[in-house]
């Protein structure tokens, strides 16, 4: 059934291959396994009950906790043509009675519920009239309680199971400690369960602690780099939500707030907004976040202090999910601490402990002055192999402490004095990045001696710098219309007599190899912003046509791709990441001619030929050694699983030809791979140490079967990796 299962894929859904685990899950599902899965937020968790959905004879019924998620879940389905309803308060007396009628007749695949609505008595008579064939609990960890968001209507739902003696129960959540993990097995009795976990290590997010000074400042100063960024800012209060969402609004900021306090209707309006792109920011209570699948959100700030780790992670987990780098900063003072003691301290028993435990967790994690990804990984029973991530505030700091910019400052300073100190920081970025920017040209200012002296550095990099010279007094900013001038201390830097030295926004500004996108560091980096730009309001445009997130036509990661490479014809935009058959056909006519134009009008370097280049070394080279030498540039195994479109077992094999060809591989890139502890790594290990590496069978019955093949795997070429690097 699993063929089946990949052609539904590809014809549904439009996706070539399942993300890791999502193939072993699925499979399981339709084999009538009960299944535990913890998988983070991004990770593709629906597809695991949507796809046996579509293959099962009988119906899928989703528990769902919040109601938005629904909603949005069965607009999508609709969207790829898949039958599916909710049940819930939201519907009309009418619409209700419509969708029971729609179920009894058998022309719904997936049921979307509420737990209070599975509770009632009507519900359990309709039901009982029903062939269910997958019984799927979304949000699991709201079973435990030891989890951060424990509901006892939760609990309940292993009597409901029950009912449905021939159903599989699929139990799904995004973050479950080794305990809670057991307790939701225990309660809903899955004896025989499979459980898959996936890494809890998100790359892509740079963590960030802050100590609390001045937040509305200090979350301006954020935003300042990140212009038409999206975001997410979460606050404790309904109070502190409207403040700052009023604070924001006020500098000019696309921002729309979102609590329990305003109506439904409200908070509809608002999120859509925000998933269409028609606010870029939104300033929530916890209340905003769950089944938010937009892949685009760059930032998420907690002006205040999560309540635990499992909610931090969480909230940030919202971020980043089209794998580019996504901030993620956390804004901490004792203050806030002393808050979250006062509510557990209203708490009694059990309940007290637990949240006096997620508490230390917390502030362990905050305080911590080693790599953060530790604690955090620690927390989720995962432990992180390396010394630092390169993608958090200690480890950067350690690389990165004060450094000299005085070349970059006097560049700047002297575009500020050649252009009459009246314009603002990005129009000088521009000229120092060489812009072809109509206002640039009507102005002459390509013929000035500092215009494109500074490609050296990204726009953002020259914005950040900006903001040092500011807070240093180097420069000032004209109140009324944001222009940039010299101030008296700017004349002993621009003469050599100063030097100026600072620490850039790192939180923008990492290096290359630290930076984990789908996209090489190159498109990231130097795509030219100002055809992006272009692509995104064209991409705005259709989306608001056909009423749907812009993402939904191209993520990000495809425009960035088109604006480095510049595609002039169908051949080359069909190599652009993102761009199939079907996309083509239905979006090039929309996207090529602005690319074309652009390319005309600014002189641009066509980079179709590298695009070919690219196509036609991977044609020459055997695909193991390209596999190996993409491995050997930091990309992991899951990367290159999706990259080739293959299975991770593939990738492993190629790696191994690339291996017993006498080149090397990182052996701790191959064990990222691995879902065992260290304990458990150790014992294969010596095991292989006792019997040898090279075949598998005898290491799999010296550990008594208890490690399957598709971790030894992994492990022997990890092992034989290393042996021979030594």
């Amino acid at each position: 059934m699993i063929k089946q299962a990949k052609q539904v894929l590809k014809q549904t859904f439009g996706y070539d291959e399942f993300r890791p685990l999502q193939g072993d899950v699925i499979s399981d599902v339709l084999n009538k396994k009960d299944t535990l899965v913890i998988m983070p937020t991004g990770g593709g968790k629906s597809l695991c009950y949507q796809i046996p959905a579509i293959l099962f004879d009988g119906l899928t019924i989703v528990i769902s906790p919040l109601i938005s998620l629904m909603k949005d879940q069965v607009e999508q389905l609709d969207e790829f043509g898949v039958p599916a309803l909710f049940l819930n308060s939201t519907l009309t007396p009418e619409r209700y009675a419509a969708n029971v009628q729609k179920l009894k007749n058998g022309e719904a695949k997936l049921l979307y519920l509420a737990p209070e609505t599975l509770m009632m008595k009507s519900t359990r008579e309709l039901l009982d009239q029903l062939n269910v064939d997958c019984f799927t609990i979304d949000e699991a960890h709201c079973i435990s309680e030891w989890g951060h968001d424990f509901r006892p209507e939760y609990r309940q739902l292993a009597e409901v199971r029950k009912d449905f003696p021939t159903a599989v129960c699929l139990a799904l959540t995004a973050t479950a400690t080794p305990r809670v993990r057991e307790d939701i097995r225990t309660t809903l009795e899955m004896n025989k369960t499979e459980t898959y976990v996936a890494s809890f290590d998100r790359k892509n997010l740079l963590l960030q602690v802050v100590d609390k000074q001045e937040p509305l400042e200090q979350i301006l100063d954020f935003l300042y780099t990140r212009p038409k960024q999206s975001g997410i800012i979460y606050c404790f209060s309904r109070r502190q939500v409207n403040e700052l969402y009023s604070d924001l609004k006020h500098e000019g900021h696309s921002v729309l707030p979102y609590h329990a306090g305003l109506s439904e209707a409200q908070r509809t309006r608002n999120q859509e907004a925000f998933i269409r792109d028609n606010a870029q920011i939104i300033v929530a209570t916890i209340a905003f976040g769950m089944g938010i699948n937009k892949p685009d959100v760059r930032f998420v700030i907690h002006h205040d202090m999560p309540q635990n780790i499992e909610s931090y992670y969480q909230q940030i987990g919202r971020a980043g999910r089209d794998g580019l780098q996504a901030d993620c900063m956390l804004l901490y003072s004792y203050s806030d601490k002393q808050k979250i003691q006062y509510f557990i301290n209203q708490k009694e028993g059990e309940e007290k402990k637990i949240a006096e435990q997620h508490l230390a967790a917390l502030l362990n994690f905050m305080e911590y002055d080693d790599c953060r990804r530790k604690p955090l990984l620690k927390y989720f029973g995962e432990e992180y192999q390396h010394d630092e991530c390169g993608m958090c505030d200690n480890c950067l700091k350690y690389k990165d402490n004060m450094q000299d910019y005085t070349e970059q400052a006097q560049k700047y300073m002297s575009c500020i004095a050649r252009t009459d100190e009246t314009f603002g920081a990005y129009y000088i970025a521009d000229i120092l990045r060489g812009s072809k920017q109509k206002k640039i040209l009507e102005n002459d200012h390509d013929k000035l001696s500092t215009y494109g002296i500074g490609q050296e550095w990204t726009k953002n990099q020259w914005i950040q710098l900006s903001r040092l010279l500011l807070r240093k007094d180097l420069l000032k900013k004209d109140p009324d219309h944001g222009s940039l001038k010299l101030t008296s201390a700017s004349s002993a830097v621009l003469k050599g007599d100063e030097r100026v030295e600072g620490i850039l926004d790192r939180t923008q500004a990492t290096s290359d190899e630290d930076k984990p996108s789908r996209t090489s560091s190159d498109v990231e980096n130097l795509h030219n912003v100002d055809l992006f730009e272009k692509l995104r309001v064209k991409r705005k445009e259709l989306a608001d046509e056909q009423e749907i997130p812009p993402y939904a036509i191209f993520p990000d990661t495809t425009l960035m791709e088109m604006s480095f490479y510049f595609p002039q014809d169908d051949e080359s935009l069909m190599a652009i990441y993102g761009v199939g058959s079907v996309k083509m056909k239905k979006y090039g006519d929309d996207f090529l001619p602005i690319i074309k134009e652009f390319v005309q009008n600014n002189e641009v370097k066509e980079r179709t030929k590298a695009i070919k280049k690219k196509v036609e070394k991977t044609t020459e080279k055997k695909k193991y050694e390209l596999v190996g030498e993409e491995f050997n540039q930091g990309k992991s195994v899951e990367h290159l699983a999706e990259q080739f479109g293959v299975k991770e077992v593939t990738i492993l094999s190629n790696l191994k030809k690339y291996l017993d060809d006498g080149n090397k591989i990182d052996p701790d890139g191959i064990l990222e791979a691995s879902s065992l502890s260290q304990r458990k790594i150790d014992e294969v290990y010596e095991s292989m140490d006792k019997v040898g590496a090279d075949i598998l069978k005898p290491v799999y019955e010296d550990l008594d079967k208890t490690v399957d093949y598709g971790e030894l795997r992994v492990l022997q070429l990890a092992y034989l990796a290393e042996n021979r690097s030594s």
